[in-house]
């Protein structure tokens, strides 16, 4: 870094700019490259160019030196600076001042050299931005912290941390794109919030001055989309940032995207028909239907599985287990299967969490785990014919939940009771009970058609299709301080 800042002087002094507010660029190293790329060796193409590129490579030799540019998408193409063509001075400049890492501007006409490779034969070059650090090698510099909490270098020097960027702006480009064209409209909902609902998860906590009021970060989207429903906006979604103040692994972050839709006349089947479209529509953009994993190959182009969570967990433990299946007899499954249970848990929490334990991970392929207990999901609506369930289903996609959706809950006096056995939750300790949200209610009471809705985890979608954990899919995910 000292020698790179005497090199930063040193242009100073001169009278020129290390970091210049802009240089006369006329094409992009990619449009070069299109446009030449079959050109035959030691061959001219009178075109002068101006073009301008991070420094990747470089070699000096003599009175002919060599150096690699790169765009920003990791294309390359090489720059010329000969003697002949630049001049003694500009040529030991170049030779004094260019390292790696640098961005470099140069002019000159559009050769082959006599290697083939496309280049630009330099007639001048001036510093663009001088790098104060070197450029990390790929091996030795950049392992899986250094690539996550300096994003950046991660995305200077490997093309796969690059192609996950674009990866993830296509798929979400492409549900926001299926959901308009389905007839839904997008809108925002707040982030600070008074209440906190819409999921069981602990909130972030924050206070808002002005009014001297504690506050909330979101936890979902849900609360205030199923307003918009209320009040007209009969398809709706909203994809957006959401914070929960919990655990940090391979599959969760503390903030995260989701997307949230709902649709008026809609139920849990109609859902699962909107999350299938989207899915498929986003493997489609990717191009990929079958998708490799260490657990087996998920086909996402079969017949997508309905599978009861009690009928589900009674195959994977040898007995039947019903709405009727008493706490003790649920722990001492637990037991049997060396699952770690809370013994303040109810027996409905029980057989979702013996669920997601010993049956959620064998699912490979799209399967929809439906008839949940009540307490699962407090906002959905009672099954119509299964007694003791409620209509609503988690997508599994490789031993992964990738979204949720119900029949919503719309009888204002079912769901006060629902949201107040939430309160008295969170009054006696449960950090994750939803509160009690008057506003809501008060939305519920003029009426809200009966309606469906979704949510899909963007970042778990994005790792379905990139084979990632979720620190690798977010581009700046959270991390401890170094």
């Amino acid at each position: 870094m000292r020698i790179r800042l005497e090199k930063r002087g040193k242009l100073l002094e001169s009278g020129r700019e290390a970091y210049p507010v802009g240089v006369p660029v006329t094409r992009t190293i990619p449009s070069v490259r299109e446009q030449y790329e079959g050109l035959e060796a030691d061959e001219a193409t009178g075109d002068v160019v101006g073009v301008a590129g991070r420094v990747v490579f470089v070699r000096n030799t003599g009175k002919l030196c060599f150096a690699t540019l790169q765009s920003g998408d990791g294309t390359r193409l090489q720059a010329m600076i000969s003697l002949a063509k630049v001049g003694q001075e500009a040529l030991d400049d170049w030779k004094a001042l260019v390292d790696l890492g640098d961005h470099v501007f140069v002019r000159g006409e559009v050769i082959s050299s006599r290697r083939g490779e496309l280049s630009v034969m330099a007639e001048e070059w001036a510093m663009a931005s001088k790098s104060l650090r070197p450029l990390p090698t790929l091996h030795h510099d950049l392992n899986e912290e250094t690539r996550v909490r300096q994003r950046y270098l991660d995305l200077m020097v490997r093309d796969e941390a690059r192609e996950v960027v674009h990866r993830r702006a296509r798929i979400i480009q492409t549900v926001r794109q299926t959901l308009v064209e389905q007839g839904y409209v997008e809108i925002e909902t707040p982030i600070l919030q008074l209440i906190h609902g819409g999921a069981a998860a602990r909130p972030f906590e924050t206070h808002l001055n002005a009014f001297d009021q504690d506050m909330t970060l979101r936890i979902a989207t849900e609360l205030y989309l199923k307003r918009a429903v209320v009040g007209g906006i009969d398809r709706v979604f909203e994809i957006g940032r959401v914070f929960r103040n919990e655990g940090v692994d391979s599959t969760h972050s503390p903030e995260f995207t989701t997307l949230e839709a709902y649709e008026a006349y809609g139920d849990q089947f109609s859902m699962a028909r909107r999350i299938q479209d989207i899915i498929m529509a986003c493997a489609d953009a990717v191009g990929m239907h079958r998708i490799e994993t260490e657990d087996g190959t998920i086909d996402l182009t079969g017949e997508w599985r309905w599978l009861g969570v009690y009928p589900g967990l009674s195959e994977a433990v040898g007995r039947e287990v019903t709405p009727e299946t008493t706490a003790e007899e649920l722990r001492a499954i637990a037991a049997e299967h060396d699952v770690v249970v809370n013994p303040a848990w109810d027996a409905e929490k029980l057989v979702v969490e013996l669920f997601g334990e010993i049956v959620e991970p064998t699912l490979i392929d799209p399967t929809f785990v439906c008839d949940y207990p009540p307490s699962a999901q407090p906002l959905a609506r009672p099954h119509r014919s299964e007694p003791g369930v409620i209509e609503a289903w988690d997508l599994i996609i490789g031993g992964m939940e990738r979204g949720t959706a119900f029949s919503e809950l719309i009888d204002p006096v079912i769901q006060r009771e629902r949201l107040m056995a939430q309160s008295q939750l969170a009054a006696g300790g449960d950090v994750e009970a939803m509160q009690l949200d008057e506003e809501f209610l008060r939305a519920l009471e003029h009426a809200a058609p009966p309606m469906g809705g979704l949510g899909l985890g963007i970042d778990r979608l994005i790792m379905l299709f990139t084979g990632l954990g979720i620190r690798e899919t977010i581009l700046f995910p959270l991390m401890k301080p170094e």
